[in-house]
């Protein structure tokens, strides 16, 4: 059995190894080694996260997935969570999660006790549903106070939109100009395709002002 940890924040802005101490500690204290580590910037509500499922390929029967939180693996709606979990299954991955305790005993179990595992696996993925419902629900009513405090600003005048990054954007603007494609560009700083339009508006209205004098 193989430890693969799974490290994930949702912004470029925020630390995904944050929690590695945490794993590794929880590791080497059920004499643990882990294998590989795994580190993201993605949010937990997409499927789009090319980390997580590099670790599933890289996996076989009997491995673990060790995470520090549910959420850390899914936020995500429950169709996609369906989708995630059946590939989990059909690899025959174990996910062990620092908050969810019913999953620990899933490192002592013998590969033979057959019953026992059956037992834990439908106690755990009962367990891991109902994490992943409220993680979800969580990422629901986060992002609805935010819809509802930006209207509100917005009604009292009060709303000016997210600060513009302008050392990134100039940075990207450069790129453009030198003619690096978008999907370099996205890859290389993180931003949406729909940013890098904007940006690209700028850098042809800059162009066409060159030209015009």
């Amino acid at each position: 059995m193989l430890v693969r940890a799974y490290l994930r924040a949702s912004t470029r802005e925020q630390d995904a190894t944050r929690a590695k101490a945490d794993l590794v500690r929880f590791a080497n204290e059920r004499d643990l080694r882990i294998a590989a580590t795994y580190v993201e910037n993605e949010s937990g509500a997409s499927l789009a996260r090319p980390e997580l499922f590099r670790l599933l390929s890289d996996c076989h029967p009997g491995d673990m997935l060790l995470v520090e939180q549910v959420d850390r693996l899914s936020r995500l709606n429950a169709s996609d969570w369906e989708r995630l979990k059946s590939e989990i299954q059909r690899i025959g991955v174990r996910v062990v999660a620092l908050d969810l305790p019913t999953s620990w005993n899933q490192i002592a179990i013998s590969e033979g006790d057959d019953i026992q595992r059956r037992m834990l696996d439908a106690v755990n993925g009962m367990m891991l549903d109902m994490l992943a419902a409220l993680a979800r629900k969580d990422y629901e009513d986060r992002r609805r106070r935010q819809r509802q405090g930006i209207e509100k600003a917005k009604g009292e005048g009060l709303y000016k939109g997210r600060p513009e990054d302008r050392e990134r954007n100039t940075a990207i603007m450069q790129m453009l100009a030198k003619g690096q494609s978008w999907s370099a560009i996205v890859k290389a700083t993180g931003c949406s395709r729909a940013t890098l339009s904007k940006l690209a508006k700028r850098v042809k209205e800059g162009v066409k002002a060159k030209v015009a004098e």
